[in-house]
C-alpha cells in the first residue's frame, strides 16, 4: 500500500485532475464571465442600433411618400412601402407640425414607447432583456432624431417580433463565439502553464518522494534546472537542503553507531573497573607504605571512571522518565546534596545551605537531586582546580540559596572559583562540549539542562568571571487542572 501510494505521489494526478486541469477550468469561467460582462452592453447596443436602422428606413420611406404626385398613393404601394420599412406607422415633426407620413390600413395600439434621444445603458441593458424573454406580441413606438435630418423628430410603430428575433440570433452567435474563445484561450493557457509551470512543479515533487525513500543517497538530490525565476530558486533551496540533510543524516549514522558502540564498551568496562574498585578497597588493607600511598589515588581514578561511564550510559538512554513532581521541602534536599558533597569536597572547600527554612518546591526529588549535584560538583571541582593550581588561595565556597517570585522557585548556586572559560560558555549545555577540566565528560550540565526543561524550567548561566560563577535554576510549579462544577442555587432555610 505504502508503495502503491508512492507511486501515485510521484507520478502525481491525471492531467485534468491536477494543477493544469484546475487551472483549465477557471480559465473557461474566467472568459465566459468576461463575455457575459462584454455580452449585457453589446446586446443593448445591438437593440438600439437595430431600431436606428428601422428608423432610418422609415425616414426613406416617408420621403418618398412625400415625393408622390399630390401626395397620394396607392393601398398596396403603401403597404409595400411599409413593409420593406419594417414599420407599421411613420410620422415626422417639422418645427411645431406633426405630419403622420405613413400608416397601414390596420389600426394598432402601441404597447410601449421608447426613446432613442437621449439613451441610459442600465434602463437599455434592462430592455434589451425584457424583450429577449417576452413571448407576448407586441407593438412598439419608437421616437428619434431622423438620420437625414428630414425633420425635428421621427417617430415609427412597428411589431416587436424581429426585434426579438434579431437579438436572439445575435445572442446565439455570441454564445457560439465566446465558447470558442474560452477554449482556445484555455487551451494556450493551460499548455503554457503546464509547460512553464506543472512540469517543473512535478519535477520537484518526484524527486522530493524519491529522495525520502532514501535520503542518504547523494545521486537523489536534486539538480538545479538554472532556472532565474521562483522555480529555479526553489530548486536551488531544494537542493541545499537535500544536501545538507544528507549530511546530517551521514553524519548522525555514524554517530549512532559510534554510540551504540560506546554504550556497549562502557557497559563491559564499568563491570570491569566495579571488580577493579573492590580489588582496590582490599589494597588498601595493606601495611605496605607505597600501597598506602598510592591506594587512594587509585581508588579516586577508578570512581571518576565509573562516574564517567555510568553517566554516559545514563545519557545514551532514549529518554528521561516524566518528573513524578511533589511538594519538597528544599533546604532539607539541599542539605541531603551537600552532605553527599562533603564526602567528595577537599577540607579547603566550605559549602553553605542558605536555603529559607519552611521553602518549598514542586518537583521530582530524585531529578532535582541529580540537578544539584551536578552543578555543586562542578563548583566543587573548579574551586578546587583553582586551589591546586595557584598556593595560598585561601578556602573556597559554593553557596545554595533560594527565593519565590509567585509560582516560580529559583535557586542559585554560586562558587567563588575562576569562572568558566570563554570558549565553553556558547556551547555549555551541549553534550560533551562543557567540559572544562581534564578527564571531564561534558554530560553533567547536559542532562541537568534536559531535567529542568521537562519541568518546564531552565537552567541559566548568571554571571562568571574571575569572582566566580554563578547558575540560577528555576523551576515553576505545576499547573493544576481545576475540575469544573457548579454550586447548588437552593438557599438554606434558617432555623425556627
Amino acid at each position: 500500500m505504502t508503495a502503491a501510494k508512492d507511486t501515485a505521489r510521484r507520478e502525481g494526478p491525471g492531467p485534468l485532475r491536477g494543477l493544469s486541469g484546475k487551472v483549465l477550468a477557471m480559465t473557461v469561467v474566467f472568459v465566459m464571465l468576461g463575455e457575459v460582462l462584454i455580452f449585457l452592453p453589446s446586446i443593448a447596443n445591438f437593440r438600439i442600433q437595430w431600431l436606428k436602422g428601422r428608423i432610418a428606413q422609415a425616414e426613406i420611406a416617408a420621403l418618398a411618400a412625400e415625393a408622390a404626385p399630390d401626395r397620394l398613393l396607392s393601398s398596396d404601394l403603401r403597404t409595400e412601402i411599409l413593409k420593406g420599412a419594417g414599420v407599421l406607422v411613420v410620422s415626422l415633426t417639422r418645427g411645431e407640425m406633426r405630419q403622420l407620413m405613413l400608416r397601414s390600413d390596420t389600426d394598432h395600439m402601441i404597447d410601449a414607447s421608447y426613446d432613442l434621444r437621449e439613451v441610459q445603458w442600465i434602463p437599455a441593458v434592462i430592455d434589451a432583456f425584457a424583450v429577449m424573454i417576452r413571448s407576448e406580441e407586441r407593438v412598439i413606438g419608437v421616437i428619434d432624431r431622423p438620420p437625414n435630418m428630414s425633420g425635428d423628430v421621427i417617430e415609427i410603430a412597428l411589431y416587436e417580433a424581429p426585434l426579438r428575433k434579431a437579438m436572439i440570433g445575435y445572442g446565439i452567435n455570441i454564445l457560439i463565439l465566446s465558447v470558442i474563445l474560452s477554449v482556445i484561450v484555455a487551451g494556450l493557457v493551460f499548455a503554457a502553464l503546464n509547460l512553464v509551470l506543472v512540469r517543473p512543479i512535478k519535477r520537484l515533487t518526484r524527486n522530493m518522494v524519491s529522495f525520502r525513500e532514501n535520503p542518504e543517497d547523494r545521486s537523489r538530490i536534486i539538480a538545479p534546472s538554472g532556472r532565474n525565476d521562483e522555480i529555479g530558486l526553489a530548486e536551488h533551496e531544494l537542493h541545499d537542503m537535500q544536501a545538507e540533510l544528507s549530511v546530517m543524516l551521514q553524519q548522525k549514522s555514524r554517530l549512532a553507531a559510534l554510540g551504540l558502540a560506546v554504550s556497549k564498551v562502557s557497559h563491559d568496562l564499568r563491570n570491569m573497573l566495579s571488580s577493579a574498585q573492590l580489588m582496590s578497597d582490599r589494597l588498601s588493607m595493606a601495611e605496605d607504605p607505597t600501597v598506602k600511598r598510592f591506594a587512594p589515588k587509585l581508588i579516586v581514578s577508578l570512581d571518576r571512571a565509573i562516574s564517567f561511564l555510568t553517566q554516559t550510559l545514563k545519557f545514551g538512554r532514549a529518554e528521561e522518565p516524566p518528573p513524578m513532581r511533589e511538594k519538597l521541602p528544599l533546604k532539607e534536599l539541599a542539605d541531603e546534596v551537600i552532605e553527599a558533597a562533603v564526602l567528595q569536597a577537599s577540607s579547603r572547600v566550605v559549602l553553605y545551605n542558605q536555603v529559607p527554612a519552611g521553602a518549598l518546591i514542586d518537583a521530582d526529588r530524585d531529578q532535582l537531586n541529580r540537578v544539584l549535584t551536578n552543578l555543586l560538583r562542578n563548583a566543587i571541582q573548579a574551586v578546587e582546580a583553582q586551589q591546586g593550581e595557584a598556593g595560598g588561595m585561601p578556602d573556597g565556597h559554593v553557596t545554595l540559596r533560594s527565593w519565590r517570585d509567585g509560582s516560580v522557585v529559583t535557586i542559585e548556586v554560586a562558587d567563588n572559583g575562576p569562572g568558566i572559560p570563554e570558549r565553553i560558555r556558547p556551547r555549555l549545555f551541549e553534550a560533551f562540549q562543557s567540559a572544562a577540566k581534564p578527564g571531564g565528560v561534558g554530560l553533567g550540565l547536559a542532562i541537568a539542562a534536559e531535567l529542568i526543561r521537562a519541568h518546564g524550567g531552565e537552567i541559566r548561566l548568571h554571571g562568571t568571571g574571575s569572582g566566580g560563577t554563578v547558575f540560577h535554576v528555576t523551576v515553576p510549579d505545576q499547573v493544576v487542572a481545576l475540575h469544573p462544577g457548579r454550586r447548588g442555587e437552593r438557599l438554606r432555610s434558617g432555623s425556627g
